[in-house]
């Protein structure tokens, strides 16, 4: 860091990526504001301000960004962990015209690097690469509201209001792994099994047809560290690992790292309402460029940190051998 520390900003602050993001900022050096809704039921190693960004007026907005006088805004707000398909607009487009409504106003002028989705491209043909010049065409709802969001970043940065560098992230995993997602929802399963003694445990999920770029969330960390350091405005870059991987071989990684007997039950795709074969993979060679980043981690490292963490929230200690 500078001599004088670097102040960041982080909307949604407190979510799967933006808390590792307080954290790993705070160790490098930074001075961090955290910016959520409510207050987390775990601590943060930052200053933390209330604030529900979607509701919150653009003038009221302005004078927050401007008593932290921060070099750089993230915004990371904008999950899709339990969330229904009609409010992914307000979830993850809204709060990001809010902020660009506010930096219209602000008399500081911060870096800001906006997290998107590799959803915001749309389908791939299998074998092939999501690469920055892909043209976005969005097919489920997520990946839509997420391009609204990045399009209107990127309008901005247009017009002069802001300089920007968005980072279309893939799937990520790791210690932190919201309890909704899928690997959640498997580990959670596994833990349960282990406390009530109920083992072998019964996993029961969706047909899992699809190919997915998982990265590791402290290697998505990295990435946006290695974007406010690098500061090229107008940057649009993929950030995954490379590697498109068979989403039941990563459940059953998973299962194999608990060490947990288990059975993993694909429900019927008429059941589940189930979508059909899809592939993401990301190339990772403009992020190698642009920002000297690259994923280091193993998605068995990302699995055992997930498991890990959801052996200490269920208060399991010493009864499952890693």
């Amino acid at each position: 860091m500078a001599d004088e520390r670097e102040r960041v900003l982080v909307a949604g602050g407190t979510g799967f990526v933006g808390r590792r993001l307080c954290e790993d900022l705070t160790a490098a050096g930074a001075e961090v504001t955290a910016v959520a809704r409510r207050i987390p039921d775990f601590p943060l190693p930052c200053r933390l301000l209330v604030l529900d960004v979607t509701t919150a007026s653009p003038g009221e907005l302005a004078e927050v960004i401007d008593s932290v006088r921060p070099h750089t805004v993230v915004n990371a707000i904008g999950s899709n962990w339990g969330i229904a398909e009609r409010d992914m607009e307000t979830n993850c487009a809204v709060p990001t015209r809010r902020l660009l409504d506010a930096l219209r106003r602000t008399a500081c002028r911060p870096y800001v690097v906006h997290l998107g989705s590799v959803l915001e491209y749309g389908p791939t043909p299998p074998g092939e690469s999501t690469r920055t010049a892909s043209p976005p065409r969005p097919t489920t709802a997520y990946g839509k509201a997420k391009l609204a969001a990045s399009r209107a970043v990127l309008e901005a940065a247009a017009e002069g209001v802001v300089d920007v560098g968005v980072l279309r992230i893939a799937n990520v995993a790791g210690p932190g792994t919201p309890a909704v997602s899928l690997l959640g929802r498997v580990a959670g399963r596994l833990a349960e099994a282990v406390a009530r003694d109920m083992l072998p445990a019964v996993v029961e999920l969706s047909q899992l047809r699809a190919h997915r770029d998982y990265v590791d969330v402290r290697d998505v960390s990295d990435a946006v560290l290695a974007a406010t350091r690098a500061r090229v405005p107008g940057l649009v870059v993929p950030v995954g690992r490379g590697e498109a991987v068979a989403v039941r071989w990563l459940v059953d990684l998973l299962v194999e790292v608990s060490g947990v007997p288990a059975e993993v039950r694909e429900l019927p795709a008429a059941a589940t309402g189930a979508a059909g074969d899809d592939w993401i993979q990301v190339d990772p060679e403009p992020a190698r460029e642009l920002l000297g980043w690259t994923a280091v981690r193993s998605l068995r490292e990302s699995v055992s940190g997930l498991w890990a963490d959801t052996l200490r929230s269920h208060g399991i200690h010493g009864r499952v051998q890693m």
